[in-house]
């Protein structure tokens, strides 16, 4: 059997989809303040025909979302740091250079207790998570930007709003 004969064909090339080359320092990149955390969206997508997004995630000490699931792959290679991974109620911790793949619906949530600043890649597939960041979240000026000083209503506010719209970005807050 040849190749040809056991796989689908490559479909065309799309020439409307152009090479992305992003920095987190490249003009127009996106920073936002979610939970304490800056994300900067890297790559989102409208540039990957929506087949994942890929996120640039600085937690401070301390710093990490509140527990969730979600309807999609997320993986996270740890650049800076130390980060306590809490998957299915069983926590391990993963140091700079180790990357996480976390499966789809499965319960989890991160906290950097490495007692100092964190920073990992965080890749979702399909595309999706950057959007709801961006709903959610807070812009910023850039990744060293402090966040924003929220009132009590405002921070019982941003949890509303993100409760209401997880459904549908396929997630779900535990």
């Amino acid at each position: 059997m040849t190749t040809q004969e056991t796989h689908a064909a490559i479909p065309d090339d799309d020439p409307a989809r152009s090479l992305t080359v992003v920095s987190p320092e490249s003009p127009g990149m996106a920073f936002v303040s979610l939970a304490g955390d800056t994300y900067t969206m890297l790559i989102g997508g409208e540039q990957t025909a929506g087949t994942y997004c890929l996120i640039d995630m600085h937690v401070p000490d301390g710093g990490g979302p509140p527990p969730h699931r979600h309807n999609f792959e997320e993986m996270f290679t740890i650049l800076e740091g130390r980060i306590d991974f809490t998957f299915r109620g069983e926590t391990i911790t993963v140091e700079a250079g180790s990357t996480v793949n976390i499966p789809a619906n499965a319960p989890h949530f991160f906290r950097n207790r490495s007692g100092g600043p964190a920073r990992m890649l965080c890749m979702c597939t399909p595309a999706g998570q950057e959007e709801f960041f961006l709903r959610v979240g807070d812009l910023v000026d850039g990744v060293d930007a402090p966040p924003p000083v929220l009132t009590d209503e405002e921070l019982a506010a941003r949890r509303r709003l993100a409760v209401e719209l997880a459904p549908q970005y396929e997630t779900d807050m535990l």
